[in-house]
């Protein structure tokens, strides 16, 4: 049986930043031709509570769990929501929120590489990583697949899109696609060492 995929899907900055130094990520524009191309395609990624906007109904896709920073919560949490994904399984990484009251939240307060290993053995879809840079860079020898909706934005300072020591990690482009508002979205897999020829 194969296992899970952990796929980063994520907007980024030209320069490699997915949020403002205070976690914001407003400045980032869902401009209209790349709304219909990911309500279409990757409508399990735009929140619950957005889906009658977009129009959606029982959205189908790739994964059934989402895994997510506690900086990534935060926004729901502070405008009352506590399932942002609700239509996912949701796993929250932080070592200082309370269990959820929420039966769709897992508050997990251990090591995220070892839960994460462990999910990917269970039987389900994939595991969508929504964030945040602390998280991804925690979990990099876990991700499969990154997904990035590269906009055509410089910030200069902010949230890196996987915080660590320098570790180089290389990714193999798998398919692209590029919107007349500017974004282009980048599909990765992870490369395969090739064989060593010594012997």
């Amino acid at each position: 049986m194969a296992l899970r995929k952990l796929v980063y899907y994520v907007a980024s900055t030209l320069d490699g930043f997915i949020a403002a130094p205070d976690g914001s990520y407003d400045f980032f524009p869902l401009e209209p031709d790349v709304s219909e191309y990911l309500v279409a395609h990757w409508p399990q990624t735009l929140p619950t509570f957005a889906h009658a906007e977009f129009g959606i109904d029982q959205p189908q896709g790739r994964f059934d769990a989402v895994v997510m920073g506690r900086a990534t919560y935060d926004p729901a949490l502070a405008v009352g929501v506590t399932s942002p994904y609700a239509h996912l399984k949701q796993y929250v990484f932080s070592r200082s929120l309370p269990p959820s009251t929420d039966a769709g939240v897992e508050i997990v307060s251990g090591d995220p590489v070892s839960f994460v290993r462990e999910l990917k053995r269970q039987p389900g879809r994939d595991i969508w990583l929504c964030g945040g840079g602390e998280l991804a860079g925690q979990l990099l020898s876990e991700i499969d697949e990154l997904v990035i909706k590269l906009h055509p934005i410089v910030a200069g300072r902010g949230i890196p899109l996987a915080n660590r020591d320098f570790d180089p990690h290389r990714f193999a482009l798998v398919g692209s696609r590029t919107f007349d508002s500017g974004l282009v979205l980048l599909h990765y897999a992870r490369s395969v060492p090739e064989p060593s020829s010594e012997r």
